[in-house]
């Protein structure tokens, strides 16, 4: 299927490695001018060597720590006229109520939660002003599957599905979408490591987590592309109609649970 997004620009954070690389991919294959946010400035350009070498679409990079003061106005000025704009950076620390201290949790949501927030408000403003565009937010299952063990991070992945789902329900009034997609488990560097602290903790070796990925649906996490095509998917003309809502990937997880 024809996306219809060849030449659109798209502003992606967190960029350069997980579920940001898999969606440069994405979108570079749909002939989309893409352009890159990440902290890490040589793993930057050799994704942009790759996208250019490989789909012949234009790249651009910029290499920021998205915490540091003024990063939302440079990141507006590097591609305010950005069509489609894809929340994506942000890692929040896990761990119970006690193990994540007021910096921490303060430092994870700076980025992944405010950092959405305030990312939005700047490139959506410059979005009404022509009268349309795409916000996409990564946000992740946490805010629908509360877990004690990572509750800054459920608290943070609530707090912005309610945010995405409450923008979006008026965008389309300044002919706007925004729309958040949770996904999750999805095999990435970060989900490996989890696994593996999960495997030393439960079964004392650290070199058993493929074990638990039994666990999962179909017995694997969610590839990168899997997720990746969706987003492309809500990014296009074929999404229309697809606003203030928030959609989970998790091979039914979430669903599964019963009352019985």
């Amino acid at each position: 299927m024809d996306m219809n997004i060849a030449g659109r620009r798209v502003l992606i954070t967190g960029a350069s490695q997980g579920i940001g690389e898999g969606l440069a991919r994405a979108f570079a294959r749909e002939g989309c001018r893409v352009s890159l946010v990440a902290p890490t400035a040589d793993r930057l350009a050799t994704l942009a060597h790759e996208l250019r070498s490989t789909y012949d679409v234009n790249v651009d990079t910029f290499a920021l720590d998205m915490t540091t003061p003024g990063a939302i106005t440079d990141i507006v000025g590097f591609a305010r006229d950005a069509d489609i704009f894809v929340n994506n950076a942000g890692a929040i620390p896990g761990g119970t109520l006690w193990d994540v201290n007021e910096d921490e949790w303060r430092r994870g949501w700076q980025l992944e939660v405010f950092g959405y927030i305030n990312l939005t408000r700047a490139m959506y403003t410059e979005m009404k002003s022509r009268g349309r565009g795409v916000i996409l937010n990564n946000i992740g299952s946490g805010g629908q599957n509360f877990d004690f063990n990572y509750i800054a991070g459920s608290t943070g992945n609530a707090a912005l599905m309610a945010f995405t789902c409450a923008r979006g329900g008026r965008s389309l009034e300044d002919g706007i979408r925004v729309v958040g997609v949770n996904p999750e488990p999805v095999a990435t560097e970060r989900i490996a490591k989890v696994l593996k602290g999960h495997a030393a903790r439960l079964l004392g070796d650290e070199a058993r987590s493929d074990e638990l990925l039994s666990n999962y649906p179909l017995g694997r996490a969610a590839t990168v592309e899997e997720i990746a095509n969706l987003f492309v998917y809500l990014a296009s003309p074929h999404s229309s109609y697809t606003t203030g809502t928030v959609i989970t990937v998790d091979g039914g997880i979430t669903s599964k649970r019963s009352v019985a």
